[in-house]
């Protein structure tokens, strides 16, 4: 038998993978999972389960200690908003909301490993699990994308990385140079189609990471949820930060934007970020 690993799980896709991928290991894993974030279907596939409310660190912890775990992956999306939703803050998620500042989602994250490092619970960095899915450079759907295209790709991405920074929020969409939505509480589905709304058809998203990076905390990503957005909103093209944002569930997603005729490519900032 493996080493007993804590997953502490948000939503989407890539939790179900890597779960997988450490069981094929032989390694078993031990998930606390948010209400009304994670899949109810990983309850089924964990070694071990427990459900917790937003905020409900000190359970967690002390459950992961009782199963004899040593070392803790953070993966998944859990929304924003949830920090605002504070009826179910246990004393440790108090302490650490009180003593934080400011208040971003990333710094609010920062803080849950610090508590839970002193609690001797190591965090481990996902990234050797994320690898595959960072993108070099170049468009990857078919179309070659006009220039007027590709500069708004490029200016959409220096303001999505210098948001990043600001612990705003990571992505942005613009129109004919002109910055049309950021990213907030919302999340970047909602951000896509708020922008569409605003600005309507050819609307392009921009998504990029921080210029510190720190993935324990979070990987940026994009997937077929983003794509369906993209179509909603009637947007032109989607450009993102290449080797610095993930892309999953990426074959089926490419193929549904160049369906719609929506231009996908992976660029690099210049030197110095936005």
């Amino acid at each position: 038998m493996g080493e007993r690993i804590g997953i502490l799980a948000g939503s989407g896709a890539f939790v179900a993978r890597l779960l997988s991928e450490l069981q094929g290991k032989g390694e078993t894993c031990v998930v606390v999972g948010v209400e009304g974030e994670t899949e109810r279907e990983l309850e089924g596939r964990a070694g071990s389960f427990l459900w917790v409310r937003p905020g409900e660190l000190g359970k967690a912890v002390a459950w992961l200690k009782s199963e004899d775990v040593k070392s803790v992956l953070l993966v998944g999306k859990v929304r924003p908003a949830a920090l605002l939703a504070k009826e179910h803050f246990d004393s440790a998620a108090r302490l650490i909301w009180e003593k934080t500042a400011p208040k971003s989602a990333a710094q609010v994250l920062r803080a849950v490993i610090l508590f839970l490092e002193q609690n001797g619970l190591e965090v481990r960095s996902p990234l050797p699990f994320f690898e595959p899915f960072f993108c070099r450079q170049g468009v990857l759907t078919g179309s070659s994308p006009s220039s007027a295209l590709l500069e708004d790709m490029d200016f959409g991405l220096s303001m999505a990385k210098r948001l990043a920074d600001w612990e705003i929020g990571q992505t942005v969409i613009v129109k004919e140079g002109i910055v049309v939505a950021v990213e907030g509480l919302e999340g970047t589905d909602r951000a896509i189609l708020r922008g569409g709304e605003l600005a309507g058809p050819g609307v392009v998203v921009a998504k990029a990471g921080r210029t510190e990076q720190d993935v324990r905390v979070d990987v940026p990503g994009v997937g077929l949820d983003t794509i369906k957005a993209l179509i909603q909103a009637k947007a032109a093209g989607l450009a993102i930060e290449a080797e610095g944002v993930a892309f999953f569930e990426k074959a089926e997603a490419l193929a549904l934007a160049e369906a719609h005729g929506i231009t996908i490519a992976a660029r690099r900032l210049p030197e110095g970020g936005g």
